[in-house]
């Protein structure tokens, strides 16, 4: 193991004696790229060991950074499976070496018989029949490995491909999303804060003409990440009692369920739910705090489990 592993694998240990709780994906992307150090292809695949390296120190600072934060998740698989590619690839060079080996004794074997030939003629047709025999099953044991280690490789590409294609799917929705709303990381998921003035008149629940057109272009960046599950908050400022509170911002948490599944989202992934007064984010004793109440949340939780 060369110093550059070794000194990962010794940061990765320190980090667990103080850090926060690891996540099961990281954990498994430490693992794999332990197993890859360990074998040959520190040796054999240098460069794609490195890259594992590389996408290993990736969720490593990442999880250092934030620790809670679901991106760690992403980035710990990708190294995982760069992990598991290099040992893969480590395998097929070995085993590559070997065929080369079997074919050198092979030919050795063949000088051996047409020296002999002479004396044995009778004798050498039989350990020649014998021999053949024996090289075409190493071929085709050979030939089956190689198409196996091939086809490791190419699920692990398509693997690595998709993983990166969602990535990029998802930054664009956060994009999009950061020009349309208010949006912020919390422990809870990424929380989308849309003003309630903005979708509905005072004291109703029925959505604008213009906030649809809003809520149409919020909801297209959402269908990026249409596999998780979103939870949808109705709040309203401190006037008028609780029960009519909580009723109205009810309403409004629906009339925006109803939107997003209209447009395509699935509706066992989307929970509505009304707050009503109880989470105020300004002062309830000024205009301006109170219009800042009145807001609908969309929080896309971590995750892909729909709800029940």
């Amino acid at each position: 193991m060369n110093r550059t592993n070794l000194s990962l694998l010794l940061t990765i240990a320190l980090l667990g004696a103080c850090a926060p709780k690891v996540p099961p994906e990281l954990s498994l992307a430490r693992g794999a790229y332990a197993q890859a150090s360990a074998g040959p292809a520190a040796t054999l695949v240098p460069a794609e060991l490195h890259k594992a390296h590389e996408a290993l120190g990736e969720a490593e600072t990442a999880f250092k950074d934030d620790p809670r934060g679901y991106h760690t998740k992403d980035l710990a698989y990708v190294a995982q499976r760069k992990a598991e590619l290099a040992e893969a690839l480590a395998a097929s060079a070995s085993e590559s070496k070997s065929a080369d080996a079997s074919n050198s004794q092979y030919q050795t074997t063949q000088d051996a018989i047409m020296r002999d030939t002479k004396a044995q003629l009778g004798e050498t047709k039989s350990d020649l029949a014998a021999t053949q025999t024996v090289a075409a099953r190493t071929a085709e044991q050979l030939t089956a490995s190689e198409a196996a280690g091939a086809k490791t490789t190419a699920q692990l590409t398509a693997s690595e491909a998709a993983r990166a294609q969602a990535e990029a799917r998802a930054a664009e929705a956060m994009a999009a999303l950061a020009k349309l709303a208010a949006v912020k990381e919390e422990t809870r998921g990424l929380v989308i804060t849309l003003s309630g003035s903005v979708l509905f008149r005072s004291d109703e629940s029925n959505l604008l003409p213009e906030a649809q057109t809003r809520l149409g272009q919020v909801t297209d960046a959402l269908m990026a990440t249409k596999e998780r599950s979103i939870l949808i908050e109705g709040h309203t400022d401190s006037q008028g009692t609780d029960a009519d509170n909580i009723g109205l911002s009810q309403r409004r948490a629906e009339a925006v369920r109803t939107f997003l599944t209209a447009r395509g989202y699935d509706a066992a992934r989307i929970r509505a739910v009304g707050v009503g007064e109880s989470r105020p984010v300004a002062d309830n004793a000024s205009p301006e705090g109170r219009a800042n109440n009145r807001r609908v949340e969309i929080i896309v939780e971590p995750g892909t489990t729909a709800s029940q």
